[in-house]
């Protein structure tokens, strides 16, 4: 089963310094229909103007992962960390007991265009950790892994906290990818740039789709395109 969630249909915050698109309930955009999907919580893209961003403001227990798409943040933390994030690259905090941070756009002429990505633990109240990854913007066939639990089989990628996997394609026009869903798993596929086609379905950026009771999901992308694919218990 294929529920697909357009762009369009998002919930909407402009802010001025901000403008946001939330595909699950956040902030003060409510939709009872749409407040999450299994572990996935927060599904926000946004686009922050130069010199601006989040100051500092607390968080706990939750998964929280940041993949910059174009310019660059700054991310200050209560655990010490500091650092300028490029574009391509992903964060991950697990903010567990508890934990600070504030988020900006360091340049003074280009906007920063992100998505962040919430995930429910399956740990509460462990210690907070803080991790970056980077493929930086090349491009690659088939899927990556980004975040797994203990970093994934050969422990390479982000070590999630929860009962998810996350996974980067940035398929070149024609290109299929596949990826099998174990029995009792779901999925979900969040279309970054360009276009894939699922079945008869055509998805654009910022469309995304949650994927039940289905043995394997295959994405033909009908232009060059990128997208996140979370498997979830």
């Amino acid at each position: 089963m294929f529920q697909i969630r357009k762009s369009d249909d998002r919930g909407r915050g402009e802010h001025g310094w901000l403008s946001a698109r939330h595909t699950f309930s956040f902030a003060g955009y409510h939709d009872p229909a749409h407040v999450r999907f299994r572990k996935l919580r927060v599904m926000n893209e946004d686009r922050v103007a130069p010199g601006q961003g989040f100051g500092t403001h607390p968080h706990d227990n939750m998964e929280i992962i940041t993949y910059v798409m174009s310019g660059a943040l700054e991310h200050l933390d209560s655990m010490g960390n500091g650092s300028v994030i490029p574009a391509g690259s992903f964060q991950r905090m697990s903010a567990g007991s508890g934990v600070t941070h504030s988020e900006f756009n360091p340049s003074d002429s280009e906007s920063t265009h992100l998505y962040q990505v919430w995930v429910f633990p399956s740990e509460r109240d462990i210690e907070p950790t803080y991790e970056e990854w980077s493929l930086g913007e090349t491009t690659f066939d088939g899927l990556r892994l980004v975040a797994a639990p203990g970093g994934g089989p050969d422990a390479e990628a982000m070590k999630i906290v929860a009962d998810a996997s996350l996974y980067l394609g940035r398929p070149a026009a024609g290109a299929e990818l596949r990826h099998a869903i174990a029995p009792g798993r779901h999925a979900w596929v969040q279309v970054t740039r360009g276009e894939v086609g699922l079945g008869e379905q055509t998805l654009v950026a910022g469309d995304g789709v949650a994927v039940s009771d289905e043995p394997e999901l295959t994405l033909r992308a009908t232009s060059d395109a990128e997208l996140l694919l979370f498997d979830l218990g």
